[in-house]
């Protein structure tokens, strides 16, 4: 049955007119270009940071709890309610950052989260007792969850409708970058003949802080989003910024560009309400949030079961030096970041549906077969490690394909704070709950615990792969506006189930 997504006039807040506009179709018919790789750079490089940073933390904590570190903390307390904490801080930073986006612009809001992740990292640098090391845990993940609202939104705004589940994919999937690099860094950091013991995890935090600011200095460049300006009374800003970029694009291409498909009418807000944003979440598209629920949920549990154990496990049942286990985590992380690479292309050809429901499916199910393996005593440290690659490969795709559905498939004005609402309850159920449930089973030297930890974290993505086959949304190659009319639209939209 048809539902409208379109208010009553009394609950549209604030209005500044009534606009027609054709900036959503001249976006989507841009060709790729120069432009939209500054936008990549700008804006997909922070996940590179947000791996390194996890990574780094996960490997150097048999070194933390060591005597001589610096810190009075066990490698319990790093990898169990250190980890509880970032996760916890990435969780309020996404609502916190993810309201002020939709209210105040993508542009200020992934300058602002990239400050304060920075911030918080060089404190964390400088740590000297274990509530300071928490404290900026927290801190550090406040600011990477207004990243994962700011950005995401942004970047599905600025990308053609073509290629945007395939970029989408691959800037999440390059968390994985930063960690191959925080792992094979954790090496060289955790040397003692290089770096003292209380040094080495300190200056792996400083190397962090200069990345950023490295990239803080390239985000200057990326434009605000026109949808954004738009809707919120900036339709001049929104037209000329269009309208520079595709010259740029016909200089660089050496042609003209195609009309645009069509135009769409909407009423201009400043602001939208928690409550409008509520009702259309939850009232409008009830299906649309179970399979946001079910996605997130299932990624955080497969994730936390493998990661957050990863050392530990490799310490305890093979007996590998805590300085090599850096090789190993390095060998998956390569496996999570070609997943994305070779199968986000996928997403736009053969579908949402079909590529989301296999990757979630198919990972879960090669868990199950490692968990039996493990619980056979047949794996080696290399055979395990090897294992996890190919679960990952299809894992990490799948687990990408989350953001990109949960940032495409609700309206513009509720983007933001959709993404960080799917991403602050599924992580918090996979990634709070996660760490303190696997760290004493996989620390604990039990084979059958650590099977366990495998085998939650594989029914879970099963079974989120079973919501998708039933509740995907068709969005390839659709426009944003198409997928979710604006709330802000004159016309009375029909959505997609």
């Amino acid at each position: 049955m048809a539902v409208s997504a379109t208010p009553e006039p009394s609950e549209i807040p604030e209005e500044t007119g009534t606009v027609t506009t054709a900036v959503p179709a001249r976006l989507d018919r841009l060709p790729w270009s120069r432009w939209h790789w500054m936008i990549v750079i700008g804006l997909g490089t922070v996940w590179i940071l947000d791996g390194l940073e996890v990574t780094t933390v996960g490997n150097i904590a048999g070194r933390l709890a060591e005597e001589g570190s610096g810190l009075p903390i066990s490698s319990a307390q790093v990898t169990g309610m250190a980890a509880a904490l970032y996760v916890a801080g990435a969780c309020s930073g996404a609502l916190f950052f993810g309201w002020l986006t939709d209210r105040f612009g993508r542009k200020k809001l992934f300058i602002t989260t990239l400050a304060v992740y920075l911030a918080a990292t060089a404190l964390t640098a400088v740590s000297f007792d274990v509530w300071w090391f928490f404290l900026f845990r927290f801190l550090t993940g406040f600011g990477i969850g207004g990243e994962y609202a700011a950005i995401n939104s942004a970047i599905d705004e600025l990308i053609p409708s073509e290629y945007r589940g395939r970029v989408d994919l691959i800037i999440n999937g390059s968390y994985w970058l930063g960690a191959i690099g925080g792992a094979l860094l954790s090496i060289v950091m955790l040397d003692t003949d290089i770096f003292a013991a209380n040094i080495g995890w300190r200056l792996t935090f400083a190397l962090g802080v200069v990345l950023g600011l490295v990239i803080l200095l390239v985000r200057r460049n990326v434009p605000e989003s026109p949808r954004w300006q738009f809707i919120h009374g900036r339709g001049e800003e929104a037209e000329k910024l269009v309208s520079d970029v595709e010259r740029q694009v016909e200089e660089e291409k050496g042609r003209k560009l195609p009309p645009p498909a069509g135009e769409i009418t909407i009423h201009q807000r400043k602001s939208i309400g928690f409550g409008l944003i509520a009702k259309t979440v939850f009232t409008k598209y009830p299906r649309r949030t179970v399979l946001g629920l079910a996605l997130f949920i299932g990624q955080a549990f497969l994730y936390n079961a493998i990661t957050f154990g990863f050392g530990a496990i490799l310490t305890k049942f093979f007996d590998v030096q805590v300085g090599h286990t850096g090789y190993y985590f390095a060998v998956i992380a390569a496996g999570n970041f070609l997943g994305p690479l070779l199968l986000g292309k996928l997403f736009d050809t053969v579908g949402r549906r079909i590529m989301i429901s296999s990757t979630y499916i198919l990972s879960g199910l090669l868990l199950f077969v490692t968990a039996w393996l493990f619980s056979q005593e047949v794996l080696t440290a290399t055979t395990l490690t090897a294992c996890w690659c190919v679960v990952l490969f299809f894992a990490s795709a799948g687990a990408s394909s989350a953001y990109l559905t949960v940032s495409e498939i609700f309206p513009m004005e509720t983007r933001a704070m959709a993404i960080a609402f799917f991403y602050a309850v599924g992580t918090a159920a996979g990634g709070i709950a996660g760490p303190l449930i696997f760290a004493d089973l996989t620390e604990s030297g039990v084979i059958g615990e650590t099977v366990l930890a495998f085998q939650i974290g594989a029914a879970l993505m099963c079974a989120a792969g079973l919501v998708a086959v039933f509740l995907a949304v068709k969005a390839e190659r659709r426009s944003l506006e198409d997928i979710a009319t604006p709330l802000s639209s004159v016309k009375t939209p029909t959505p997609a189930p």
